[in-house]
């Protein structure tokens, strides 16, 4: 098929080479023009607008940061709208039901159609085809998308009209949220009370309570670092994005309430280019876990 991406950061660039390799014709817009580099490198065409990756394309996959980006991408002269013929729009982002039902208004009163098709799982997960895929809006228009969905994902989600994956995608986000701040809490307590995180994470892995996180990521929070794939500054973007969904919904989310304030101080103390996991490095002042898990045995043996 042919595909454009508009916005080829970690998640878009990732996908943008996945469909090369898929065999798919694929062109790439990036705000930021070097950010398209290592797509163009995988042979994807450089478009120097919205407009211009969106022609000839049959699907323009978008991937930008928020809401603001999205229409900023879609409208205006050079935007997705102004090229995109009879291209169906499948939008990546995470933005919240109501601001998905105004852009999908807004491009089908442009004869464009628009479906929500937000994502779980990080660049490496597109890499090799194993995001999930929650899809929603005019169901002939996510046919049209589900060949090339299909082949960055294990799974694609129908899951009503526009806006609803937006709610499911943004809850999804809820749990990230809750996981990585227990899991820093959690290695920082036993951390604190000289012993071994590692120890923490192997019983927590054996019980009901074991989540892909702990198992994973969370020994790279109790070693102290990994590059990012999701950061601290976009969870805290998605937070409140979560809450204003919350207030429109009329849904009481007090714990996410008092999570935002905890991952905006993160961000506030320059922490936001971390990978999310990263507040483990708020939530204990600063101090990392000594050494990775395991080590803290030999060492003391050593002594």
């Amino acid at each position: 098929m042919r595909a454009a991406i508009v916005g080829t950061g970690m998640l878009g660039g990732a996908v943008a080479i996945r469909l090369l390799q898929r065999g798919h014709d694929v062109s790439v817009y990036n705000r930021t023009p070097a950010g398209a580099d290592a797509a163009v490198a995988a042979g994807a065409r450089r478009a120097g607008t919205p407009a211009d990756a969106a022609r000839g394309s049959d699907v323009v996959l978008v991937a930008v940061r928020d809401a603001a980006a999205v229409r900023d991408v879609a409208f205006g002269e050079s935007g997705i709208a102004a090229g995109a013929g009879g291209a169906v729009v499948a939008d990546l982002s995470t933005i919240s039901p109501a601001e998905s039902r105004e852009v999908t208004a807004r491009l089908a009163g442009l004869g464009v159609r628009r479906i929500d098709a937000p994502v779980m799982g990080g660049p490496d997960a597109a890499a090799e085809g194993r995001l999930v895929v929650m899809a929603s809006g005019d169901m002939g228009a996510i046919d049209v998308c589900e060949p090339l969905l299909a082949d960055v994902s294990t799974r694609v989600f129908r899951l009503g009209g526009p806006g609803d994956a937006c709610a499911i995608k943004l809850a999804m986000n809820m749990q990230i949220t809750m996981l990585a701040l227990g899991l820093a809490e959690g290695i920082n307590l036993v951390d604190r009370s000289g012993l071994d995180p590692g120890l923490f994470l192997e019983v927590l892995n054996s019980t009901y309570f074991a989540t892909g996180m702990s198992r994973g990521k969370a020994y790279r929070m109790a070693g102290g670092g990994q590059d990012p794939t999701f950061t601290l500054a976009n969870l805290s973007k998605d937070i409140e994005t979560m809450l204003r969904a919350g207030r429109e919904a009329g849904a009481a989310m007090p714990t996410t309430a008092s999570a935002a304030g905890t991952y905006a101080g993160a961000v506030g103390a320059g922490l936001g280019g971390l990978d999310y996991t990263g507040i483990i490095r708020h939530v204990s002042g600063g101090r990392l876990p000594r050494g990775p898990p395991g080590d803290r045995a030999a060492r003391e043996t050593s002594k």
